[in-house]
């Protein structure tokens, strides 16, 4: 009689044991919150995806919205993930340890900014001064660099992405800390990189800049030079990687505390060959897992 009560309770468990839509008993699952950076989403979507075919009881949530939006979920403890595209500020560390979060940062890619303009354009060079002047509103006419007599339209990210606050301080201010040159007012601010991409295909009078693996066949990348006797450079995987190409960045993953679990697992997958092979698929530029990294 015991031996049928023990083979009854087999059966329920069984019974009740989730399913999924086959009819085969599922895998508990893991969620992993991965937010911030729009230069970042589509790399992260795609490797998201690809993950998760390999692991099926991981299921990773992957939203853009800005590195603002995400350093400040990271602050708030709502993410696991915060994509940036520029490190994070000293008074961001400050609040997150205030609300008791220790964040771990990790470089996961590189990128370059291409400085971009209709492909009609004649210009094919520029210095980062010039860049400067353009964005400040010094230089407004594209005569002023060789250009046709036509008013220069400046396309820029808005203030939450980490690709404005990048631009701003390497190339606006050219790293100077106390250098408080700002975009001209006329500025337009676009919501995303697809954006600054199809305004510029569209209008003859346009600059904007976008990370490399945004960059269609249908705007023109300039070339780059930190100063007017050259060289310049077009921005690539091979000039980012020569230190050549002078508008190059990190791309970062922030996590709340030191990763464990899923999350120590997903991380050590996007060094693995695999996955940054997607890196350079996506037009991005490849890493290795730093020795120091958990």
């Amino acid at each position: 009689m015991k031996r049928l009560w023990i083979i009854i309770l087999v059966i329920l468990l069984v019974a009740c044991a989730p399913t999924d839509n086959t009819g085969q008993t599922s895998l508990p699952t893991v969620s992993i919150q991965n937010k911030g950076s729009d230069t970042i989403v589509n790399l992260a979507l795609a490797w998201a995806e690809r993950y998760q075919t390999a692991h099926p009881e991981v299921r990773i949530s992957v939203t853009g919205g800005g590195t603002g939006t995400g350093i400040a979920a990271l602050i708030n403890g709502t993410v696991d993930i915060a994509n940036a595209s520029r490190q994070i500020k000293t008074e961001e560390l400050d609040k997150a340890i205030a609300n008791k979060h220790d964040p771990v940062e990790f470089v996961i890619a590189r990128d370059a900014i291409a400085v971009i303009v209709n492909p009609s354009n004649p210009v094919n060079q520029l210095t980062i001064q010039q860049i400067s002047d353009i964005y400040s509103g010094k230089i407004s006419n594209w005569s002023q660099v060789g250009g046709e007599n036509r008013p220069i339209v400046r396309l820029s990210r808005e203030t939450n992405s980490g690709t404005h606050v990048y631009f701003l301080e390497t190339v606006l201010r050219q790293g100077s800390k106390e250098d408080k040159t700002l975009f001209a007012q006329n500025t337009l601010l676009l919501p995303s990189s697809e954006g600054i991409i199809s305004e510029v295909r569209l209008n003859e009078n346009a600059i904007g800049y976008d990370g490399l693996g945004y960059v269609t066949e249908e705007v023109k990348m300039l070339a780059v030079a930190k100063d007017p006797a050259g060289p310049y450079y077009i921005p690539s995987a091979e000039t980012v990687n020569l230190g050549q190409y002078p508008v190059a960045r990190d791309l970062y993953m922030y996590t709340v505390t030191q990763p464990a679990g899923a999350i120590k697992d997903y991380l050590d997958w996007i060094y693995s060959a695999e996955a940054q092979a997607i890196v350079t698929e996506l037009g991005f530029v490849p890493v290795e897992k730093p020795s120091s990294a958990p």
